[in-house]
């Protein structure tokens, strides 16, 4: 089956760098082991395993080259699959200075669906490879509770594709391998994780640390914003710049595009909410009204309205034709990290507004908007009624969440833990995934499942109909900022 595509800005040892590589979709049928995971640069005993170290799978691939990305080569998609195919991008912004892309195809049809609860594996056993000579590669099997499981690859040669023989190790199990991907099991912990290489880096869009970006609906653009202070749109084919956004006081923390592709909404540390023309650069509108920055935006259906969340605890309803605040939706005195809006299934009660909602409310009626808040509460509010549906209580921050469906929803911590809540009932979470105690900085709803990234360069996805977890590697051990479609 023709692989998915995905983009990611994470660390890099060059300036900007964004790398592409083909990846089968993931798993989440796992219970309670956890993923195998590669660790790039020196093994790291008792540290979580990172995924990027498929950076060092070059240390068994010679057929890797300096123009290839770090790791691995060969930017020939899988072929085969049907004509009509819609193809995915999926980027993630990293501290490192540059941009990764993975990818591949996947057949028409086959977008995000709205999934049942998981039944993924709680992801808590670490498999880990870290280069140790030319040719070698050194793994380990972590798993709380148990003795680390120690093994190592060889490379034993080429096959006439030029792809490597690999082999592992007693108590390890390398399955299919190609020049961009192996996936490594561990029978002891049952557990299995595919590694994917990049296919392409953008080297040259920032210069610094990449804490946001966004792809236009059409896949054609990009914009992403740096720790060097700019915010820039740049084509997504190749990287190159197309538009300079300048206008914010301080760092940009935010960005996205609308719907259109055509406009740009982003947020600063110096509280202001600015719309932004793709076509020419120019600022159109420029909200103002929080009193810290601004944390997270969402877009409300077309974008007549948008929202805001910052750290002076609220999250506010924006007109954009009017350039005015229509309410707080929510005043949490708490930082808020990250909203997520959508529909709710029509058996949850989102009370009723107390007084009738401004006309230059468009698309708000029977949406409800999440809150990550940073005293540790998930918060669902009606976006119309402005009334809370329901408050969780987490282990740690909450800093991101997503929709699954109207009825199951995500969240990430700053401890590391993942919260499935169905939101007629938040009493007690479905499930809860903990990978490694780094932050938990980005969710993204895929196909069946979710992409996730970590404050230590991990980078996976999880979905219901693969029996494994995929790695999306390169970040090293910088954190992954943003993950997008």
């Amino acid at each position: 089956m023709p692989l998915p595509q995905a983009l990611s800005a994470s660390p890099t040892h060059s300036p900007s760098a964004l790398h592409t590589t083909p990846s089968p979709p993931v798993p989440a049928e796992q219970s309670r082991a956890a993923p195998l995971r590669m660790v790039p640069g020196q093994f790291l005993p008792g540290r979580g395993a990172v995924a990027g170290a498929l950076a060092h799978w070059r240390a068994l691939s010679p057929s890797s080259s300096a123009s290839a990305p770090r790791g691995l080569t060969g930017r020939k998609e899988a072929e085969g699959g049907v004509a009509a195919s819609a193809r995915w991008r999926r980027r993630c912004a990293s501290r490192a200075t540059g941009i990764r892309r993975w990818g591949g195809y996947c057949p028409a049809g086959s977008l995000p669906r709205a999934p049942a609860p998981f039944s993924c594996r709680a992801l808590t056993a670490a498999l880990s490879l870290c280069r140790r000579d030319e040719g070698e590669a050194w793994l380990s099997c972590r798993s709380p509770g148990k003795p680390t499981l120690y093994g190592s690859l060889t490379r034993r040669g080429l096959s006439t594709e030029g792809v490597p023989d690999i082999a592992a190790s007693e108590g390890f199990v390398v399955g299919e391998v190609t020049k961009k991907s192996i996936l490594i099991s561990c029978p002891r912990e049952n557990v299995s994780t595919k590694f994917l290489a990049p296919y392409t880096t953008f080297c040259r869009i920032h210069q610094k640390s990449i804490t946001c970006l966004d792809i236009s609906s059409g896949g054609g653009l990009g914009v992403s914003t740096s720790t060097d202070g700019t915010m820039k749109i740049w084509q997504a084919a190749n990287g190159e710049i197309r538009r300079l956004l300048e206008g914010h006081v301080y760092d940009v923390s935010c960005c996205r595009f609308f719907p259109s592709g055509l406009v740009v909404l982003s947020g600063g540390m110096d509280a202001q909410l600015k719309i932004w023309s793709a076509e020419d650069a120019s600022c159109v509108v420029t909200f103002k009204g929080h009193k810290g920055g601004i944390l997270d935006t969402a877009i409300v259906d077309r974008g007549r309205n948008v929202l805001s969340c910052s750290r002076d605890g609220t999250a506010c309803l924006w007109d954009c034709g009017k350039s005015a605040c229509l309410g707080v939706i929510a005043d949490c005195g708490s930082p808020v990290n990250g909203i997520a809006v959508g529909t709710a299934d029509n058996s949850l009660n989102l009370g009723t507004p107390e007084k009738a909602p401004s006309e230059r409310e468009i698309g708000t009626e029977g949406k409800i908007l999440l809150l990550a808040r940073e005293d540790k509460k998930l918060q669902g509010v009606g976006l119309q009624s402005r009334q809370p549906v329901f408050l969780f209580v987490g282990s740690d921050a909450f800093n991101c969440c997503t929709f699954l469906s109207s009825t199951y929803i995500l969240a990430g911590t700053q401890d590391g833990n993942i919260y499935q809540l169905d939101v007629r009932n938040t009493n007690t979470p479905i499930q809860v995934i903990h990978r490694s105690g780094a932050p938990v900085l980005s969710l993204l709803t895929y196909r069946d499942g979710f992409i996730a990234s970590q404050g230590d360069g991990t980078c996976f996805i999880v979905q219901q109909d693969l029996d494994y977890v995929i790695d999306l590697t390169e970040a090293d051990c910088d954190p992954v900022y943003k993950v997008q479609n």
